[in-house]
């Protein structure tokens, strides 16, 4: 069975950073894309980033420049550096898979960390 796992977020300031990990098992994780989704209170859940298996990385407007994908096939593991955090980051982040065919993904076959909180404060 598939398992995504993220952990990661926590409290943190504005104009701080956290890295959020996504360790994934069951999968043939090399073959592909990993995304992170975001919900805040009270907003739609929207696609901020993901990385092909060939390590290619797609950012939304809203992260670009602040936010970076990597990962680590061998490790199974996935991360996104979150740098110059804002209050409107504040979100639960949830880690996605599904294949490199599928992204940006129509959510047919997929899978879904439990996701990991991230909080702004002053």
């Amino acid at each position: 069975q598939v398992q995504l796992v993220e952990s990661g977020g926590g409290l943190v300031q504005p104009g701080g950073s956290l890295r959020l990990s996504c360790v994934a098992s069951g999968s043939i994780f090399n073959l592909y894309t990993v995304g992170w989704f975001r919900q805040g209170p009270g907003k739609q859940r929207e696609l901020i980033a993901y990385i092909t298996s060939g390590g290619t990385d797609t950012y939304a407007d809203s992260g670009e420049g602040r936010f970076t994908n990597s990962r680590d096939n061998a490790k199974e593991t996935v991360y996104l550096q979150m740098n110059s955090l804002k209050p409107e980051d504040a979100a639960l982040y949830y880690c996605h898979e599904a294949l490199d065919s599928d992204y940006p993904p129509t959510f047919a076959y997929d899978y879904w960390g439990q996701g990991t909180q991230v909080d702004l404060s002053y």
